[in-house]
């Protein structure tokens, strides 16, 4: 996208808040919550509006913004290292996903992709709450398949099931 475009997009970015208010983030928390269940693994969802001027001027990409967030939100520090970070950065109209290194090797970088397009998919449509839900279980179903839960073993809550507003 040139340049200007991009600059363009950040200063009119819509509100993070007004597009998850907070009974949406309520809603999206308590999905995080109810899907971790299934699995031993750690769900974080991050929303930023927009790229300050220095962000832009540096050339930062979402990604860059999302590997940030991951290492602010401590995403990488879970007991068995299978933490995800949803990123969606409204500005840029890109989410993206970044899992611990424990993931290496078992989710490959197109099943990810596959979760990106399907949110995106709801984005386009309008409905925001609802593309990050169905992103939310879509992750599930794969740290289901690879950190299924342990018949008596206690599986500790290691990250915030609320969505992380960044602006």
């Amino acid at each position: 996208m040139p340049m200007i475009m991009r600059w363009f997009r950040h200063m009119i970015a819509p509100s993070a808040r007004r597009l998850f208010p907070e009974a949406s983030l309520s809603r999206i928390a308590e999905a995080v919550a109810r899907d971790e269940v299934r699995h031993r693994g750690e769900v974080c969802f991050a929303v930023e509006s927009a790229l300050d001027t220095g962000a832009l001027w540096r050339g930062e990409t979402a990604r860059d913004r999302a590997t940030t967030a991951f290492a602010a939100l401590n995403v990488w520090d879970t007991v068995e290292n299978n933490g995800i970070l949803i990123h969606l950065l409204l500005a840029d109209r890109r989410i993206e996903i970044l899992a611990d290194r424990g993931l290496d090797g078992r989710v490959s970088a197109e099943q990810w992709r596959g979760v990106c397009l399907l949110m995106e998919e709801r984005l386009r449509a309008g409905d925001a709450e609802d593309a990050v839900l169905q992103g939310v279980a879509a992750a599930g179903d794969l740290l289901a398949e690879h950190f299924p839960v342990i018949d008596g073993r206690e599986d500790r809550n290691e990250l915030t099931d609320r969505p992380q507003i960044l602006d």
